[in-house]
Parts: structure tokens; sequence; C-alpha cells
């Protein structure tokens, strides 16, 4: 017997999150390994009407190609894989990672060239979704390789990824529309500011974080569960940006952990990157295209059901008291026109903690918010 919990996340991501239709062509990738909640989805989207289809996954193959590929290998783009982008009306990605630190013994170098590959698949998929032609989500599997990077068992990550997804409660689906006009609030306020600025200061031995985002033109997006799930953030496509940021958390991109990791950004390309641990690895990432370099998102995690960082960019980037910065590839319906094979979310908390303060955020001046907490009332707060 199925945890009844992923019926409920199979519901709420066929009919909430990607609103199946009948007739809809479904592609749903997935390892193996995900199986349960990938016999669940086919199921809901029989029910409503859809045609699943299940496209294939796998780490060893993955690795395989990184192993014994020549570098025209490593170029090569399926136009299978075009072909699909350009066929389904939605997509559902399930990760079910066996080893999150497969590829890490990799060439970085190699990692790059096979992630710039999919630079062409990446800007039809998002220039789709923009049109609103292809409606799509991703979540999480939970696995044992997930639970240990989180530091918990299996039983204790499940818990956590299903609340997390608000799937302990009676209507996750009702749930998931009030936490969407709870973010709507933060969105329309940012929508008419021109500049946002985050700032932490100085402490453990670093510079802290002075950040400027130029968002005038930009579109803000509300993240209410509909690409991600669990979701929890409002971002934009940065028209420019200066100055530095320190993130808090490692980076964690293609089974690498990054820390400490500091950005310096000039016209709004970063011109200095440094990290305490894999550095070469982050210099390569940056270095792949050129578009790598140059912000693509920014945007502030309220998800306060998230509270501790587990190695997952999913939840990391959703943590209420956040804020996060993508180098690389933006949303063309948030305004960003960058392009790129590399789209690598890293996580700043806004949250005083053990010898860190806490940090502002402020948008053309006003204060918006303190300490990892909002100031405007029926926004996002901790429960």
């Amino acid at each position: 017997m199925r945890d009844p919990r992923l019926d409920r996340l199979a519901d709420v991501l066929v009919k909430y999150s990607t609103r199946v239709n009948k007739g809809d062509l479904v592609a749903v990738r997935a390892e193996p390994g995900a199986f349960p909640l990938l016999r669940a989805i086919f199921e809901a989207v029989l029910k409503a009407g859809g045609n699943p289809v299940w496209i294939g996954e796998s780490e060893e193959l993955q690795e395989s190609i990184l192993a014994h590929a020549s570098d025209e290998q490593l170029a090569f783009l399926s136009p299978l894989d075009m072909h699909r982008v350009e066929t389904v009306d939605v997509q559902i990605a399930l990760w079910a990672e066996v080893n999150t630190k497969a590829f890490s013994r990799y060439d970085p170098a190699r990692v790059a060239a096979k992630q710039s590959a999919r630079r062409p698949f990446l800007k039809r998929f998002l220039a789709r979704a923009a049109e609103g032609k292809l409606r799509w989500v991703g979540t999480l599997y939970p696995t044992l390789a997930s639970a240990q990077d989180a530091e918990m068992s299996l039983d204790q990550y499940a818990d956590f990824v299903f609340k997390a997804g608000l799937l302990h409660l009676p209507d996750p689906a009702a749930a998931w529309a009030e936490v969407f006009q709870r973010q709507e609030r933060v969105r329309e306020f940012l929508q008419k500011r021109k500049s946002v600025h985050f700032h932490v200061p100085p402490h453990a031995g670093h510079d802290g974080t002075d950040l400027t985002v130029n968002v005038d033109g930009s579109t803000w997006i509300n993240c209410g569960g509909h690409e991600n799930f669990p979701d929890g953030e409002v971002f934009a496509g940065p028209q420019g940006v200066e100055g530095h940021v320190n993130y808090t958390f490692p980076a964690v991109y293609e089974g690498r952990e990054v820390h400490g990791v500091r950005l310096a950004f000039k016209g709004g390309r970063v011109v200095d990157a440094s990290a305490t641990k894999n550095e070469e690895f982050l210099i390569k990432m940056l270095d792949q295209d050129a578009g790598a370099r140059t912000l693509g998102e920014i945007a502030v995690g309220t998800n306060y059901m998230i509270k501790e960082f587990t190695r997952n960019t999913l939840f990391d980037e959703k943590i209420g008291g956040t804020f996060h910065a993508a180098v690389g590839a933006g949303y063309p319906e948030s305004g960003s026109t960058n392009e790129s094979g590399l789209h690598w979310d890293m996580v700043c908390d806004m949250r005083p903690g053990e010898n860190r303060p806490g940090g502002v955020i402020k948008a053309d001046g006003e204060v918006v918010q303190r300490d990892g907490r909002f100031l405007g009332e029926g926004w996002p707060a901790p429960a």
C-alpha cells in the first residue's frame, strides 16, 4: 500500500499546479525510484482526461555520458528532447536522486559542456512556458540520498517534504490558494518599485552583503505552487545589479557543494567570484557561456514552513526569511532576456543567527523586511 500522502500530492500537482485538462499530453519525467508517485500521477492525469507519458531519467546513464562521451557527444542535444518541448502541454518532473554526489568527481569543464548543450532546450522550454503553451511543475520524491543530505532519517525527511507542501492540511490546494493571496500582496508592492536593496552587515570575517538590484521594467512573479512544489517565493528578472553578496549557505549544483561563495557584480555581471571550497567548479560554471555571469533572477523566499537548510535548492530557496539570486538563464515572463545553459540559485539568509546579524530588504528606500520578517500586514509570516 502506497503512502496516502502521495495520492494527495498527485492530486494537487495535476488539479492545482498544472491544471490538466481533457486531451492534454502530459510528460512525467522521473527516475524509477519515484515509481509510487509516478503511478499516482498517472492515475490522477487519467482521471482528469489527460494522456500521461513517462520520460525515463537515470543518474547512471548521465554518469556514463560524463565518463565516456567525446567532446562532440557532450555537445549533442537530442532532437527527441526538442520535439518533446515543442509538443507537450504539461510537464511534471519528479526528482528522486539515488546519489546526490554522483557527478562531483567529474571534470567541471565536462559538466559545464554538458550543461551548455541544453541551452536551446532551456530557451524553448522557458519561451513556451512564458507564452502559456506549456504548464510545468517539479517536485521531489523523498529518497535516502536526499534524507542523508538533510541529516535526517527517511521517515523524518518524508515528513519534512510533505509538510513543506502543506499536505498535512485537510485541503492542500485551498491552503496553497491562500498562500498565493498572501504572496500577491508582496508582489503587488514590489511591482511598483524600481530598485531593491539587500543588506547584511559585515560579520564573521567577511564584508556582509550589499546588493542593489534594478527591477525597473521587471515583472514580479508570484510562485504559489504552480511551477515548483513545494513553493513559496516572489521573483523578478533583474535589469541590472551592483554590489556584492556573501551567500550564507553552500551553493549546491550538480551534486557539488560550493562553500563561502562571494559574488561581486558590476553592470549586471559577475566581475569577481570566490569560494572557500570548490572555487574551481564555481568559476567553470560561470564561464560556461556568455550568459552564465549575468544575474537572471532575484527572489525572496516566503515559505515559513521551511526553516532549515537541507542541501536541496527546491526547498532551500523557499526558506521564509531568505533571498536568492540565480546566475544564468532568466525567465522571459519576469522581464529577463538573459540566455544560458546555467541557472544556479544561491541562498542568503536574512534572519539573525549564531554569530550572524539579521539583514534588511528595502524597496525604493522603504524597509520591506527586517531580520527575515515582512513588515506588511497580511504578508507571509511564521506560523
